[in-house]
């Protein structure tokens, strides 16, 4: 899915033609890339073209949540996608299953989503517990409900489709930051990208998306087999931080103006006070440094909720004939 969100700033062509803000290499004072404030005119943009489709097509978008056992951290996740739901007029259908359900049963539900018209689109909340063959359960969702974008069949049709406009979901976080960036007017055109973490969910699909001719980024993906780290951060122009260690990022390591995106969430509980709380893996001193910076939380989060949103529109458009 190379989601249409906004106006002429849609991603369905990802031709964007934006000036460029960012003066890669001086130091200043960093920007924020608040995630928050976009998140919210795309829910804007999105809130109407439901509209549209309810009024011109007859036709509600439906996003399916399908949520196995009683995970309080993922209970809140799939509660924030309804409450987001909510705000746009997309409907909401709830699968919560117990934490012991076979794997055959819950192959079953899939099934039921994938043959239910009011289901425009649907995600399986993850982690599922270790009885369950994940793979096979995500490899089940018809491509065309994948609302994660995380479908094999969708993967592949963004390794493969290199300049025309995407017709297939995108995966949502790396379409966020994408979009997060477009929405400051920062090209990417020939800048150097570090991506730190090769994780299925973000940094492998990110280094796809990036590379795209509408793009043009140079990316360097880094995992724990990089060697000089360091080197790679001093000359990157965009780092996007997604290895899931608390502040693994320090600020002397980056190159001064650049552009840094906090994508990586750790749980870490203060060992004297026994209270935990969420860590980005970017040194909050790195916005002494850094030209732009993306909060976490407040960045790439709101975001990655909103391309989730997108892609059930978009569906719903695709159904409706508005989109191809």
């Amino acid at each position: 899915m190379e989601g249409a969100v906004t106006g002429e700033d849609t991603s369905v062509n990802l031709g964007w033609d934006v000036k460029e803000k960012t003066d890669f290499g001086t130091p200043v004072a960093a920007k924020i890339l608040d995630g928050r404030a976009a998140a919210r005119d795309i829910k804007d943009d999105l809130a109407e073209r439901v509209r549209v489709l309810k009024d011109e097509h007859g036709l509600t978008p439906g996003l399916g949540t399908v949520l196995v056992g009683d995970d309080p951290a993922s209970h809140s996740y799939v509660g924030g996608k309804h409450k987001d739901c909510k705000q746009v007029g997309i409907n909401s259908i709830r699968r919560d299953l117990p934490g012991d359900i076979s794997q055959a049963d819950l192959e079953k539900v899939i099934d039921e989503l994938n043959e239910d018209p009011a289901t425009t689109g649907y995600i399986v909340q993850l982690p599922l517990p270790a009885h369950i063959d994940a793979n096979a359960i995500l490899e089940r969702i018809d491509p065309a409900k994948d609302a994660d974008g995380l479908h094999p069949v969708n993967l592949g049709r963004l390794v493969l489709n290199v300049s025309e406009p995407m017709t297939s979901p995108l995966p949502c976080t790396p379409h966020g930051i994408v979009q997060l960036l477009v929405r400051n007017g920062i090209s990417l055109n020939g800048k150097k990208v570090l991506v730190v973490g090769r994780g299925v969910t973000v940094g492998r699909p990110l280094g796809l998306l990036l590379t795209r001719r509408p793009i043009n980024a140079t990316v360097t993906l880094a995992h724990t087999g990089t060697v000089d780290l360091f080197e790679h951060l001093r000359e990157a122009d965009v780092v996007v931080a997604a290895a899931g260690f608390p502040e693994m990022i320090r600020a002397e390591e980056l190159k001064p103006g650049a552009i840094v995106l906090d994508v990586g969430v750790t749980r870490v509980t203060d060992p004297e006070t026994g209270k935990t709380t969420l860590t980005g893996d970017v040194d909050p001193a790195a916005a002494d440094v850094a030209g732009w910076i993306s909060p976490n939380p407040g960045g790439v989060g709101p975001m990655t909720r909103a391309m989730l949103l997108a892609n059930v529109v978009e569906a719903a458009e695709r159904q409706a004939g508005i989109l191809v």
